[in-house]
Formats: structure tokens, sequence, C-alpha cells
């Protein structure tokens, strides 16, 4: 058997970036045997935490990037270990050298978006709020009702911008005084975050504080859980707090409180997909649900792995830039258990979740076909 001397300098790096947790493991593989990527192809968390606690971590494989963040392996971990933070930690070492190999590679592109203008998918800065330009949607005020935040794929992908129309729709009919930063509005800096750049993440992130707090916002609402986690979780980091609500939360309490009321049918057996970082990551579970259990004419029903077991669509942890090769895409594993529950409709509330979806819907078969939608997107058509 080789013996191994650990590296000190790099454990001590580890340990300096978050990663400290690893320690505790005892190579149970836990970890190994609830994690997606052993769905599609061998991946070893177990190991990539091993080489960690030893400082032998090689940067320089695509295997400390492959975890998409979801949080399956530490909710389940009987030792405690934060597989998440460890990563990043990991990850930060890659990102400080600028060492991005294989599919990685393309984070160069979004760490230049992001500097130059302030998204993550090569959008104009100007144009970021033009998914509104037809809508009655105002810039926000100080002593409006609550901030709009729209997010990065919600202002620019052609696909998203319809969720935002559709966001904006619904705010509008409920009578919500809100408001839009347009231009001023800059990526929440979550996924930049888990790829390890931790100095982009606080430049962003003080920048929208800085507008938050120069605008006299008070109340966030968001369409995207990346946003909702790093609001909620990470940006107290700052001391710093805003109410922060997510949208399928948002909408319940206008329907209870009655000021929106639900007038159309939606005749559809329709599932739910629990985004990782609504679900998991934040415990919303039910809001949505309720939301959609209120629409009449419309058949709920469940898949396979909901809720707090939900099957990642593979975008976390910034996999949303990374090419991810036909077969080992989660997303097509998750169509599948919507085809399986005869689910017309596969909702959810996550841009990063339905722009997978959507991809992987591409090759269901004719009889087999799921039509992907943003819970936003069925609320606005029966209101």
């Amino acid at each position: 058997m080789e013996t191994v001397t650990p590296f000190k300098e790099i454990i001590d790096v580890i340990k300096e970036k978050g990663g400290d947790s690893l320690k505790y493991c005892y190579q149970c593989g836990l970890c190994d045997s609830v994690c997606p990527w052993n769905r599609v192809r061998q991946f070893s968390m177990r190991k990539v935490v091993r080489q960690g606690v030893f400082g032998l971590t090689e940067i320089e494989q695509e295997e400390i990037w492959r975890c998409s963040t979801c949080g399956t392996c530490p909710s389940r971990c009987p030792r405690g270990v934060n597989q998440i933070e460890a990563g990043v930690a990991l990850r930060t070492m890659g990102a400080e050298y600028d060492v991005y190999p294989g599919h990685v590679a393309t984070i160069r592109n979004v760490v230049a978006s992001l500097t130059s203008e302030g998204n993550s998918i090569g959008g104009e800065r100007a144009k970021r709020g033009d998914w509104a330009k037809d809508l009655p949607v105002k810039p926000y005020q100080e002593g409006m009702e609550a901030l709009y935040f729209t997010g990065c794929y919600l202002s620019y992908d052609p696909r998203m911008r319809r969720v935002a129309q559709a966001t904006a729709t619904i705010l509008n009919k409920a009578g919500v005084n809100f408001g839009i930063l347009g231009t001023k509005e800059s990526c929440c800096g979550e996924s930049i975050r888990k790829t390890g750049n931790e100095e982009l993440f606080k430049k962003l992130a003080k920048e929208n504080i800085r507008t938050f707090i120069d605008n006299g916002v008070k109340k966030v609402i968001v369409s995207s859980p990346h946003c909702y986690h790093t609001f909620k979780n990470e940006y107290p980091e700052f001391m710093v707090n805003f109410e922060v609500v997510f949208i399928s939360q948002f909408i319940e309490e206008l329907i209870e409180t009655g000021r929106l009321t639900i007038k159309g049918e939606f005749a559809k057996k329709v599932t739910y997909h629990d985004p990782c970082y609504l679900g998991r990551h934040n415990g919303v579970y039910d809001e949505p649900r309720n939301v959609l259990k209120k629409v009449p004419g419309l058949t709920f029903t469940e898949m396979a792995d909901n809720r707090e077991f939900a099957l990642c669509c593979g975008g976390g942890g910034g996999r949303i830039w990374m090419e991810t090769p036909k077969e080992e895409r989660f997303a097509d594993l998750r169509l599948r258990q919507a085809v399986q529950a005869g689910a017309e409709v596969l909702a959810t509330s996550c841009p990063y979740c339905i722009t997978n979806f959507t991809d992987s819907s591409l090759d269901l078969a004719d009889h087999e076909k799921v039509e992907v939608k943003d819970l936003t997107e069925i609320i606005a058509e029966v209101i």
C-alpha cells in the first residue's frame, strides 16, 4: 500500500476557505450512494472528500467541478460534513489560479460577462429591463410595496423572459405596487460563488446591496431559487437584512388574502419539480403545491423522488454554464419520471430547471411529450 504524506499547505487553504468539516468524514460512502451523478456515470464524492482531507486535490481535473451543489449528500451525512462548502473551498484554489479544465473552461466567459455587464449570459446591461418595455412595469421607487428582482435568465433568455412577463402580469392583476431596477440590477452572485470565485461574488453582492439601500428597498420578490437563497442566507454576511419572498410564496399569500382571484380552468395533469435551492436548501415545498391545487380543472400528481428527495436538474453549482454530455444529464431522468407519472405538464419554479428540462424535452417521443412551464405561467393563464 502506498504511503501518502499530507500536503499541509493545501489542507490549510481548504480549512481557511470553509472546508474544515471534511475532517469529520469517516468514509461511509453514503454521499456516493445518494449522489445523482451515480445514476448517469461513476463519480465518487467520497474520493473528492478524502483527497481534500490529505491535501491531494487535483484542481486540473474536472471531478471537483462535477458537484451541482444539490444538497442531497449534506442533508443525509451522518457526520455533519458539508460537502458543498468543502467542494467550493477546493474550487476556490482553481479559481484563484485560473484553472478551469475541460468543460469547465466556459466559466472564464461567465466571469468576463459578470465583470463587464453584471450578468452571466452575455447580455448588455443597457437591455436588462427590456423584457418589461411593453408592460405596465415601473422603475422601483422608495415606498413601493416590493422590488421585483428579475434575475439574469429572466431578463435576457428569450424563453425565461416569458416567465418574468407572467410574473409581472400576476403582480399587476393583484394590485401590487412594485417596480424593477432595470439597468441597476446585477447578478445575485450565487452561482459564481459556488464555482469558487469569492471575490467576484462579493463585488456583485455589494453592488446590489448598495443599490437596495440607495433606493430604500425593504421587500424583495424573486423568481429564481438561487437569488432567493443568496439574498436570504448569504447577503446577511454583509450585515444587511431585507425581507425576501419567493414568488410562489407570494402568490399563495395573494390568493389567501383575496388580492388575486383564479377565474379560469387549467384542465391538464400537472406534476411539480422541487428545485434544489428552493426545496432542500430552503424548505419551500408546500406553497407551490398549494397554489397549483387551487387551480380549477388541474389534476395534480407527484413524480418519484419528490420534495426533499427530488432529483436535481443538474444546473446548480455553476454547471448551468458547462456543457454536459447528453448521456450524463440528470434532466433527462427527471423528464422520464414526469412521463411515468402521466403528467402533461411539468411545472417548476427555477430558470435553471426550466432551461435544462426544455432541452431534455426535445428528445422525448411524440407520444411522451411533456410541456415544461413555470408555475407563474400557469397562474397567469387562469386569472
